[in-house]
């Protein structure tokens, strides 16, 4: 018997990269408009909701004899009008998050080389430096990937751990208390894009060898993993932030890591909070570069090589290069249109669509398919609309948030 292909360790690691990434170091700026409370009920919501989607696009993989992605998935089950908005859809999502990482990643470095080595940089030149040397590690394939990823989470681990203990002494309990929950429902779309993992279940598939049992098991363990690290920050961050710092750093695109080092003026603090958004925006670039290029190969129907093919690498990366370029202060617009909009569609309702068709039309019986049969997949897609609805209109309205 051969040796089982990729571990459920490095699985774990890989949906936890990929959600603990830049959309984590925003969080606690539009979860601290509706307070820790308020915030906490939809993080649960939102947990429960992608790791069920992500179930099912596990089962739907089990329809088929060799790994594919998305685009594959959906054109077998939604039809040729289905896989155009995917697509679409699909195009937008991961373009847009690539350009939020990409114009995070020259702001902390710019950052970084002013406060290390006293140089003056703009930020366009960090963003084409982080391009070109992580875009290299994506085109050398999936296990260098997960190797590289492996110690940068072990730094991201350190620097969240360092500033989770200096930053517990600076905590304020009566900041918890903040509650307004009429916002809450504004918080759903970052928090799908933290909990937003399931482009890099098509890449395990193909690293664990269609093994759908290891492939689940590294999603419990990696969204639960997630799942606590966020709820720390929040409460370091939202303990330390009064909510005019909150307000303020959301109204000027800064994010949390940048807000704690401003307020407190710590140089410790300051550097380990730097840290922590440096590993975390690279995990999640590695992660999401990685899917998108994988996506685009399938897609264009290109046989799977060692390294990712070279095209699709630059197509995968130099248009959200170009637009972080002309447009670097989009952080919070480009997170919050990919989860409201992108994100609830690909990874909540054409999970729920494509499992009913695949289920009740086309007859693909699986003995380990998601429980709570037509129920379950009629509350997804019910929550899914909600918050698409709600989503468009404040698009549509051309803010994030009502005045708070």
């Amino acid at each position: 018997m051969g040796k089982q292909k990729g571990s459920v360790f490095g699985g774990t690691l890989l949906i936890t990269g990929s959600c603990i990434g830049a959309g984590m170091l925003g969080l606690p700026i539009l979860t601290g408009i509706p307070g820790f409370f308020p915030s906490f009920l939809m993080f649960l919501i939102a947990w429960a909701f992608m790791l069920t989607t992500a179930l099912l696009m596990v089962e739907i993989m089990g329809w088929f004899k060799k790994p594919v992605n998305l685009i594959s998935m959906v054109e077998k089950t939604l039809g040729p009008m289905g896989k155009v908005l995917c697509w679409f859809l699909y195009l937008f999502l991961f373009y847009a998050l690539l350009v939020a990482y990409i114009s995070a990643s020259g702001n902390h470095f710019s950052l970084f080389m002013s406060n290390t080595l006293k140089l003056s940089l703009p930020n366009w030149a960090g963003s084409l430096f982080f391009v070109i040397i992580f875009g290299w590690i994506v085109y050398l394939g999936t296990k260098p990937v997960d190797h590289v990823n492996r110690y940068l989470m072990i730094g991201k681990i350190l620097s969240f751990v360092i500033l989770v203990f200096l930053g517990v002494q600076f905590i304020v309990p009566r900041l918890l208390l903040h509650w307004e929950p009429k916002y809450a429902l504004y918080t759903f779309p970052i928090l799908i894009i933290s909990f937003g993992f399931h482009n890099m279940i098509p890449v395990l598939m193909k690293y664990m060898d269609m093994d759908r049992k290891r492939v689940r098991k590294s999603i419990y363990a990696g969204s639960l993993f997630t799942f606590v690290i966020y709820l720390i920050w929040e409460v370091v961050a939202l303990g330390i932030l009064p909510f005019n710092e909150i307000l303020h750093s959301f109204k000027i695109d800064v994010d949390a890591a940048q807000a704690i080092r401003t307020y407190l003026g710590s140089h410790l603090i300051g550097y380990t909070a730097q840290s922590l958004a440096f590993f975390a925006i690279l995990t999640s670039f590695l992660a999401q570069a990685l899917s998108l290029t994988n996506f685009l190969s399938d897609g264009f129907k290109i046989k799977h090589k060692e390294h990712e093919n070279i095209g699709m690498c630059f197509l995968a990366l130099i248009p959200p290069l170009l637009f972080s370029l002309a447009f670097p202060d989009l952080f919070f617009k480009a997170l919050n249109f990919a989860g409201g909009i992108c994100a609830v569609v690909l990874f909540g309702i054409f999970p729920a669509l494509m499992a009913w068709i695949g289920r009740y039309q086309q007859k693909h019986l699986l003995k380990d398919r998601v429980p709570g049969g037509r129920l379950l997949l009629i509350l997804i897609l019910l929550i899914a609309a909600l918050i698409f609805l709600d989503q468009l209109t404040n698009m549509l309205n051309f803010h994030l948030f009502p005045k708070p």
